[in-house]
């Protein structure tokens, strides 16, 4: 596949909930191999537009997941093109952690087949890159909120797709475990995927290659997450509650207080 192929793109994109408008014509071309963050204040329509790409919730326009209409693709093709993962990802509780994170593997296997060694391989990897190989053999009923994100995460990962669209991944996750999925992150873009998030803690959302800034529905401001031109956007689109500033070579946003 070529290079200058884009990961993901988006044109007149629109789609409505319960009778209202929820995206107005979102137009987005996202780089291949490499990590974009959307970011803007709650009901900007951050995850909608994360669903509206997975094809999770109905909408019009043009959508190419790697250069490719999704809708002239199998829905196993689309499942080994793209991985999603939602803000609150329900699963059966009685499945265990091992057998969850087997279910990614599903689109990649003959009618009928059983899993094989790469198969169970690449399930291994997973769980042990979210640090939750310990407890694969437990039930998802017994893990708490953090230990159950990881196993999400480690699904995700088993997938093995080009294209991975996660919606506030770091939900639940204590400081360490969070290092750890950036450290993840960094990893697959290395490989050539193409990572779309959402994320709520814009500090973490600044280490992104690209940032999307949505505010009422629209894309309102995109480009590198070290524009300053895009930072002084984020600190409009956020009422200038918050200010961004750079120290020792990085990133970090302060809570703007008043006088």
């Amino acid at each position: 596949m070529s290079s200058q192929t884009e990961g993901l793109s988006v044109t007149a994109l629109t789609a409505s909930l319960a009778g209202r408008t929820v995206l107005h014509d979102v137009e987005l071309h996202l780089p291949q191999g490499q990590w974009t963050c959307v970011v803007g204040p709650n009901g900007a329509g951050k995850s909608t537009l994360l669903r509206a790409i997975a094809r999770l919730t109905p909408c019009t326009g043009q959508l190419r997941w790697l250069g490719v209409d999704p809708d002239t693709l199998s829905r196993r093709e689309r499942a080994q093109t793209l991985s999603w993962l939602g803000q609150g990802e329900g699963a059966n509780a009685e499945l265990r952690v091992r057998d969850l994170v087997m279910l990614a593997r599903l689109p990649h296997l003959d009618w009928l087949a059983s899993a094989s060694t790469l198969d169970h391989q690449f399930v291994a990897s997973a769980l042990q890159a979210t640090q939750a190989w310990g407890y694969r053999d437990r039930m998802l009923s017994e893990l708490s909120g953090g230990e159950r994100q990881r196993v999400l995460l480690a699904r995700l990962l088993a997938g093995q797709a080009p294209v991975m669209l996660m919606d506030e991944p770091l939900s639940h996750l204590d400081p360490p475990h969070q290092v750890d999925w950036l450290e993840q992150v960094r990893c697959l873009r290395s490989q050539g995927t193409t990572l779309l998030t959402v994320l709520h803690d814009i500090g973490l959302a600044l280490l992104a290659d690209q940032l999307v800034v949505m505010q009422d529905g629209r894309v309102v401001g995109q480009g590198s997450s070290h524009d300053p031109a895009l930072h002084r956007l984020i600190e409009s689109v956020f009422e200038h509650r918050i200010r961004i500033r750079g120290v020792e070579s990085q990133w970090v946003v302060l809570p703007c207080l008043g006088p």
